[in-house]
């Protein structure tokens, strides 16, 4: 398709949907921005299309042309069900039922990692030193109510000439996006306290995967292990009352939990660096490491990163950033995805 196709791709409807929230824009002409965001509880859904459906009567908007999601779930054949929620749906008939020219369909680490190139300075808190290499690989990982991962590695030569199917322009050239599910790999532990963590996981669990400690329900998991090794009680039951008492009461077994949090974090992101390559940055985003800034300053986080023996120079170059915006990048990156598509 020409650029007049993607053009004809308006309006579209953009979704960046979760395991706790599914957060719907509008975007109405390539020269707007993406606006009309709204944030929905899953949980009081019975089904996206339902969720879509109230998205357009409550914002009065006409059919899209085109509709892009981004949903925290590996995109194999045409049948999704969630990992993390309830949901499923076809993507044939979610095209069909919503009448649709284009549906794009991918995870939401993937549209996370499409906006990379368009965040603003200001959306990004740098932790710790290095400089972004233009044109180079960058990786995304994120702590939510699951884990997500994802990397954007450059195609063609640099100043955009040569493209990938599915490759997202910039002003630094093309790149295209690196699905996968990273946050399912092992945990792996770097001294005895960690090991001791990683075992107890291990029973509790099967498979002590990274998304059992680096998420929302990880950090309560990392909370309950914690006590168990100090033989204290965990009463605590949400992410939010685990950083609260942290904070305001200093619990012993609620900060243990935070500063391995942030340990197994640095070390989950210096792996991602060093598989990708990443000396374009290395980016955190979901919805529980923006609300720890200070405490992931704090942290032993960069130490971490950086604690990869002979590579040890190497990571130290590459930044890191924790995505820190109003409105979700990923329905950005969803909205390129479209038009990537389009034009492949």
């Amino acid at each position: 398709m020409s650029l007049n196709a993607t053009a004809s791709l308006y309006p579209r409807l953009l979704g960046d949907v979760g395991g706790t929230h599914a957060r719907f824009a509008w975007g109405e002409d390539a020269d707007g921005a993406v606006a009309d965001i709204v944030s929905y509880k899953c949980a009081e859904q019975a089904s996206l299309q339902e969720a879509i459906a109230r998205y357009l009567a409550e914002q009065g908007k006409p059919r899209p042309r085109a509709c892009a999601i981004g949903i925290a779930n590996p995109i194999v054949g045409d049948r999704v069900r969630m990992t993390n929620h309830h949901w499923s749906f076809s993507i044939a008939q979610l095209k069909q039922s919503l009448g649709v020219q284009r549906l794009a369909v991918l995870n939401d680490f993937t549209a996370l990692a499409l906006s990379l190139p368009a965040l603003r300075p200001e959306q990004l808190r740098q932790i710790g030193g290095g400089s972004a290499v233009a044109g180079e690989a960058m990786a995304v990982l994120g702590a939510g109510t699951g884990l997500g991962v994802a990397g954007l590695l450059p195609v063609g030569s640099a100043g955009g000439a040569g493209s990938a199917g599915g490759a997202s322009q910039s002003g630094s050239g093309n790149y295209a996006p690196i699905s996968g599910e990273g946050g399912h790999a092992s945990l792996a532990p770097i001294d005895e306290q960690e090991a001791a963590i990683v075992n107890c996981l291990r029973q509790r669990f099967g498979h002590a995967s990274a998304e059992r400690a680096l998420s929302g329900p990880g950090l309560l998991n990392l909370y309950q292990a914690a006590a168990q090794l100090a033989g204290r009680p965990a009463p605590l039951t949400s992410p939010q009352a685990l950083i609260a008492a942290a904070r305001e009461l200093r619990d012993p077994d609620c900060l243990a939990a935070l500063d391995l949090f942030f340990r197994f974090l640095g070390s989950f992101a210096g792996n991602l660096a060093l598989t990708y390559g990443a000396r374009g940055g290395v980016y955190v985003g979901g919805g529980v490491v923006p609300r720890l800034l200070p405490e992931l300053a704090a942290s032993r986080f960069r130490e971490r990163f950086e604690a990869k023996g002979r590579f040890a120079n190497y990571l130290a170059a590459v930044p890191t950033f924790v995505i820190d915006a109003a409105a979700s990048p990923a329905l950005i990156g969803a909205s390129r995805a479209l038009d990537a598509a389009a034009l492949g």
